[in-house]
């Protein structure tokens, strides 16, 4: 279990880190400090330092670094734990550079990152022959000692990296430090740790008063770095609140974000937040301490709290769709063409990207964004649709985007959420996004690209989680050439594209779709008449029309055969001319060819089906394949040819 910084009673734990000649100064001053601080003396570097810091801060083994150079200037950079660094003051550098000039007649000495300017005084009054430099990485330094050693420098002043390289290319290396600015660091270090007791205390006092609230409270620091995380809070994130202190709120819980709060020092107030499965009401505030704001925390809610902003839901319009019903598996069909819109289908509901579904009315486009969002990811989440070519400008950009109160005459008090709102964290379908006005479409652009929705007459914007699937029967591309689409937009939504066959492409699959939805029918309307009976006689006049309305079509005359059979006097039947009577469109657009073509059509059909079959040495499924065609459109086709 990690130690705890705040017990009373218990030393600063120091790591004084060198991997230089400073680890000398370290040893021999450590024991000095034993009555106030645990100075340990740690011979690591850059990325070894850091990891057995990092170790060593999560065990509670450690209060505070000390470091010099390069080597403490990445440990600074590269962790929040606090740093204290070895600062040269101006008796270490005047010492440092006389012992030099006893030496060689011409001395330099190199910093790290920056070169010190009051030393520009010192050599005019002196008369001092000193170069300076500064590096910034070991490569860095290595490069100047080898500069200055052409330059004819005989002593180098530095800290412990630049005189180990001084040393190794010939040269005097003079070190920088002394033992008082060794012992400054490690005082500036004490110091730094009992602030931070003091500072933990105070915490581990919040964070007892905290365990006790119902509210779930997370407290974050400029960085959005967790700090404090109550049970409340932790029931709330689930699985997420595992090893959530010192982690990013954004990271584990991205809904959840206070990234606004702290850019903006704004307050947010019962917004409505959905997390998982809950709904929440969450609330948004800035942290000030003596006037600064030092980070930002955010109060969670579940059912005692939304029962009391019970009114403003109720007022608040619901979308007419939350939900999707329709699975992929759902849509029916064996037709190679719709196989691969299926497939593609599913290949794209693994992934996040906007979708642009083609297809000509009827053909299932909605159907087909409903499975899209309910094999992906966003499944437990809100399916909004809207079609955009029902609604007149002005109502349709309500719709979608929302209003504030007051934001034209008539708008509703309070205000309400839009429908890209509403879909927050799951899928908005765009229907007919081919009719939507150009306006629009520069505001739809817009929420596509910054992520975020401006209601009507708000100043701020508001960030919406949001998976888009359009739809259009339209070519997008030639009204983009008529100028009737933007061609921004087009490219924007046209990123994963899927195109829904005709039915008239995919004859094969009739007898499926129109058997399933006969029997739905008659189950729904209790009817007696076999559906076999009735099929029998549809499906021949259905073969050769060219359904320009397709599946919808197609569903809308089943329920009129069905509803017509749903009374009828078994002694009547039904049989072709009552199918004339009821669906006269049937043969008055039907693409039959002439008798004799015909014939020819079928033997010709006949005689390649044979063929493969032969080749395939009677298996069905291999020749179905082959063929294109499902296995109930063998079976029909053998059977009318008398070789089933």
């Amino acid at each position: 279990m990690p130690l705890s910084r705040a017990e009373p009673g218990r030393k600063p734990i120091i790591w004084a880190v060198s991997i230089s000649r400073l680890e000398q100064l370290f040893q021999d001053i450590a024991p000095s400090y034993a009555a106030q601080a645990d100075v340990r003396v740690v011979h690591k570097g850059f990325e070894d330092a850091l990891s057995a810091i990092r170790e060593a801060w999560l065990g509670g083994r450690l209060d505070v670094v000390v470091a010099a150079g390069s080597n403490g200037d990445y440990l600074r950079r590269e962790t929040q734990i606090p740093v204290a660094l070895v600062k040269v003051t101006g008796l270490d550098m005047m010492g440092a550079l006389a012992r030099a000039r006893r030496i060689s007649e011409r001395i330099a000495i190199v910093t790290h990152r920056q070169i010190t300017p009051q030393l520009s005084d010192v050599k005019q009054a002196f008369g001092l022959d000193i170069e300076q430099r500064s590096y910034t990485s070991a490569e860095d330094a290595r490069d100047c000692v080898r500069e200055l050693g052409a330059l004819g420098v005989g002593a180098i002043v530095g800290p412990g990296l630049v005189t180990d390289l001084a040393e190794a290319a010939g040269l005097a290396g003079v070190f920088l430090y002394s033992q008082d600015s060794v012992r400054q660091a490690i005082d500036d270090a004490i110091e730094i740790a009992r602030i931070g007791r003091t500072e933990l205390a105070r915490r581990e006092r919040l964070n007892t008063i905290l365990q006790q609230l119902n509210e779930g409270v997370i407290a974050v620091d400029m960085d959005e770095t967790i700090q404090s995380v109550n049970p409340a809070a932790e029931r709330l994130l689930g699985p997420v609140a595992g090893g959530a202190l010192g982690q990013q709120l954004s990271r584990i819980a991205p809904e959840l974000s206070l990234r606004r709060t702290l850019e903006k020092g704004s307050t947010e107030l019962e917004e409505i937040q959905v997390l998982g499965t809950r709904t929440l009401v969450a609330n948004r505030m800035p942290i000030l301490e003596q006037g600064t704001q030092t980070g930002a925390v955010l109060t969670l809610q579940d059912s005692t709290a939304i029962q009391r902003v019970d009114r403003s839901l109720r007022s608040r319009k619901k979308p007419r769709h939350l939900a999707a019903r329709y699975e992929l598996q759902q849509i029916l069909g064996d037709a190679a063409p719709i196989a691969r819109s299926k497939a593609l289908a599913a290949k794209y509901a693994r992934t996040d990207a906007t979708v642009l579904i083609i297809g000509e009315s009827g053909t299932g486009k909605e159907l087909l964004a409903q499975g899209v969002h309910n094999a992906g990811r966003r499944k437990r989440h809100p399916f909004v649709a809207i079609n955009c070519a029902a609604f007149p400008e002005s109502l349709l950009e309500s719709e979608l985007f929302g209003y504030e109160e007051g934001a034209f005459s008539g708008s509703r008090r309070g205000g309400k959420a839009g429908l890209f709102e509403a879909a927050h964290t799951g899928t908005i379908f765009l229907d007919e996004i081919g009719e939507m006005p150009i306006a629009l479409q520069t505001r739809l652009l817009r929420v596509l690209q910054e992520k975020e929705v401006l209601r009507l007459g708000a100043t701020e914007p508001t960030p919406v989680d949001v998976r888009v699937i359009a739809a259009t029967h339209r070519n997008l591309a030639d009204r983009v050439t008529e100028g009737q689409f933007r061609q921004d937009l087009y490219y924007r939504l046209n990123i994963l594209r899927i195109e829904l066959p005709p039915l008239r492409d995919r004859r094969e699959d009739l007898p499926l779709l129109a058997g399933d939805l006969l029997d739905k029918a008659l189950r729904r309307l209790g009817a007696t008449v076999p559906a076999p009976d009735i099929l029998g006689v549809l499906l021949p006049a259905f073969e050769h029309y060219a359904w320009p309305g397709n599946v919808r079509e197609l569903e809308n005359l089943i329920e009129r055969v069905a509803v017509y059979c749903s009374d009828l006097d078994p002694r009547q039947g039904f049989g072709p001319a009552q199918l004339d009577e009821l669906a006269p469109e049937l043969r008055a657009h039907s693409d039959t060819p002439p008798a004799d073509l015909r014939s020819r059509q079928r033997e010709a059909e006949r005689a390649e089906i044979l063929r493969v079959l032969d080749e395939c040495g009677g298996d069905r499924a291999l020749a179905c394949e082959r063929l294109g065609i499902g296995r109930s459109t063998l079976w029909r086709k053998l059977k009318a040819t008398g070789a089933g």
